[in-house]
């Protein structure tokens, strides 16, 4: 299936010069959204991932369905205040000024393979940040999927080292 058939671009949003990449026509498609998530699941089975972690809200959009079926565990990374339980939280950088990211302090148990699922790989702060509070907690990060890459923004810099999967890229 070409999944690129089911995203929409969207010119100048959210601001000017911006080409966004809408991934709800693609989950309002039964069959593309349930054969995007099928490869994603098929990845995860491959890595042996003990638990799913995605951050807020579109990682919880891919990460969810995968722990479903694998039934295994899904932890949700939120921004600061969102997690009701004790946190650890790691800062990044964003273009301009930084943000913070947070998980639930026993979310991931140590030496637990977790596999981290996103909408979208753009710069790759997010998921950078993300495998950092996985890896504070001693989880063993064996992949990242995402539906898209933009490999114009080159986030795939920040994940050297890591196994990753695109189910389409744009350059």
């Amino acid at each position: 299936m070409n999944f690129k058939d089911h995203i929409k671009i969207v010119q100048n949003w959210p601001k000017e010069g911006v080409e966004f990449k809408d991934i709800t026509p693609l989950m309002a498609n039964g069959q593309a959204y349930k054969a995007a998530i099928d490869e994603i699941i098929e990845y995860a089975k491959d890595k042996e991932a003990d638990i799913i972690v995605g951050p807020e809200a579109r990682g919880f959009i891919i990460g969810c369905p995968v722990a479903y079926a694998l039934e295994t565990g899904f932890a949700p990374v939120r921004k600061p205040n969102k997690l009701p339980r004790e946190v650890i939280e790691v800062d990044y950088g964003l273009e301009y000024g930084n943000n913070t990211l947070t998980i639930h302090k026993d979310a991931v148990k140590p030496g637990q393979k977790v596999l981290i699922t996103d909408d979208l790989l753009a710069t790759g702060g997010t998921i950078e940040a993300t495998i950092q509070l996985v890896e504070k907690l001693g989880g063993i990060v064996v992949g990242c999927a995402f539906l898209i890459e933009l490999g114009y923004l080159n986030g795939i810099e920040k994940l050297e080292g890591y196994d990753v999967l695109s189910l389409m890229k744009y350059e």
